[in-house]
């Protein structure tokens, strides 16, 4: 009767609850990452994590490779083969569940959903597909993709830059990790030497796709992010508490989640305000731009485009503000960029001509 109940070994353990680990770690994990773990980019204990699974990734693909060859003779390490795999499937897993919640909070959604999408898909394929572990080309294409992701934003936060130098560093220095574990894999396992053209191939379309996506602002700016933002009647900076004082509509609650098509009713001769909050890490600084367009009869036309500095390191973000007076009522946007033309955010609203102010709410940022 109890033998029911217990696995004979850990191959028949794994036939048992493989279906139930998959989605249990990919909700404690989403959840963890969300809610305790990622909570800023430039926290020692986000790295910490990455890193981890990185590892954790990297050690698993090298046992499935080497118990695959023959390499390991150890009982334990060869009872607990068929495990291995779910191992590196629960890193990777963790290492997608991270890029979404990161990528996502700093993605300017207009341009970035698609990289966005792209790590939803990749995490949600991870959790149906470990049998594809054990393929050589699909780990180190796993592997390089969660190396260049995690080194898109690490790197940025070390040295306190941003831009496409520091994109094409990262690139580099995954290209240089990826060949050492390859030589590594190759050293430990030789027959493995045969599969290196497929690894090279996955390589460089993998490269070439993460620069397609970088240099059309399809890859959120990480380490930026927008945490707070808005169109105001007004908008005044108390230089005695820090606080931005703003004065603007009230807009339905869904506004705060969308941030799209809100009503701004403008009297003749009124600025019209936009209030920024952007996260940056700690020591890192840099231009942003606000940039002011006008759609015209279906083409936005830029109309302003002003510039103001960010320091990092304040958890609700770095707070600013620019505005233009008396614009044409229609459809606006303000694209919030970097001095690199990234996207990182997007207020749109229609302005709509009225005779009186509207009533206005206050509320200090």
């Amino acid at each position: 009767m109890i033998r029911r109940y217990l696995p004979k070994n850990v191959k028949e353990l794994v036939h048992w609850y493989e279906r139930y680990v998959s989605p249990i770690s990919l909700v404690a994990g989403f959840i963890s990452d969300n809610l305790i773990l990622l909570r800023r980019v430039d926290l020692w204990t986000t790295d910490a994590l990455f890193i981890f699974y990185l590892v954790l990734s990297s050690a698993g693909i090298l046992l499935i490779n080497a118990l695959e060859a023959g390499k390991i003779k150890q009982k334990f390490l060869v009872e607990s083969a068929p495990a291995i795999p779910i191992v590196v499937q629960f890193a990777v897993g963790g290492l997608f569940s991270g890029f979404l919640s990161l990528y996502s909070r700093s993605a300017g959604y207009a341009a970035s959903w698609i990289f966005v999408l792209i790590v939803a898909a990749l995490l949600l394929g991870n959790e149906r597909f470990a049998r594809f572990y054990v393929r050589v080309p699909v780990q180190i294409s796993i592997l390089f993709t969660t190396l260049f992701a995690f080194l898109i934003f690490f790197l940025p936060v070390e040295f306190h830059k941003i831009g496409p130098w520091m994109f094409a560093l990262s690139g580099a220095t995954a290209l240089v990790l990826i060949s050492l574990f390859l030589a590594l894999m190759l050293k430990l396992i030789p027959p493995l030497r045969r599969q290196l053209t497929a690894c090279a191939r996955a390589i460089a379309i993998i490269y070439l796709a993460f620069n397609a996506l970088y240099f059309t602002s399809a890859i959120p700016p990480l380490p930026l992010s927008l945490k707070d933002a808005g169109v105001y009647h007004d908008v005044v900076h108390d230089t005695t508490t820090g606080d931005y004082v703003v004065s603007g509509e009230e807009q339905p609650w869904y506004d705060s989640i969308y941030p799209f098509d809100v009503t701004y009713h403008e009297v003749q001769g009124d600025n019209v305000f936009v209030y920024t909050s952007i996260f940056a890490p700690s020591g890192l600084s840099t231009q942003i731009l606000h940039q002011w367009q006008y759609n015209d009869g279906g083409t936005w036309v830029t109309k302003a485009t002003i510039e103001y500095p960010i320091i990092g390191g304040r958890d609700g973000g770095y707070e600013g503000y620019s505005e233009i007076a008396n614009p044409a009522p229609g459809k606006w946007r303000v694209n919030v960029i970097t001095q690199y033309g990234q996207l990182i955010g997007r207020i749109s609203f229609a302005i709509v001509a009225a005779t009186d102010t509207p009533e206005l709410i206050t509320a200090t940022k």
